[in-house]
């Protein structure tokens, strides 16, 4: 127990001391094109869509809803509102995916999702939750379009 102590405050020690000795390289205006505040954080809003109620089974009523949630994932991604956006693997949760918006209402957050068919027709539930992460996150979509080949449709 006293070598696991020890282990651990060697290895907090040396963080602290390889902290301390970072630069701050801050850049006032990627700062402020990302809405950085001063620790280079900002407010989200997570929603997570779950399994919901409604059972659809029928293909031709699922493509055509699949075909509309990845056109609103991608009217958002290109509008600057969603940050991130992917499924989760299976998992006895019965979350099916993530994404991360750009803002910090759960009301604006809302009207953005609500125009998802998957979620009107209660194929998906959503839970949102406020986070406060990095805001270098509003450097992914640009990013990503630059390493895509195909979008989702």
């Amino acid at each position: 127990m006293v070598r696991i102590s020890f282990l651990f405050i060697l290895i907090l020690g040396s963080q602290i001391a390889l902290s301390q000795n970072d630069e701050i390289q801050y850049d006032s205006v990627l700062a402020k094109s990302l809405g950085a505040d001063d620790r280079g954080m900002k407010s989200y809003i997570f929603a997570i869509l779950k399994t919901g109620g409604a059972n659809i089974e029928d293909k031709a009523v699922l493509d055509s809803l699949f075909k509309g949630h990845f056109k609103n994932i991608n009217s958002l991604a290109d509008s600057g509102y969603l940050v991130v956006a992917g499924p989760y693997g299976k998992n006895e949760l019965g979350y099916r995916g993530l994404f991360i918006l750009n803002t910090d209402s759960k009301e604006q957050a809302i009207q953005w999702i609500e125009r998802d068919p998957t979620v009107r027709a209660k194929y998906f539930e959503v839970e949102y939750i406020p986070w406060y992460g990095t805001a270098a996150l509003n450097a992914v979509n640009p990013i990503h379009k630059k390493i895509s080949k195909k979008k989702f449709e």
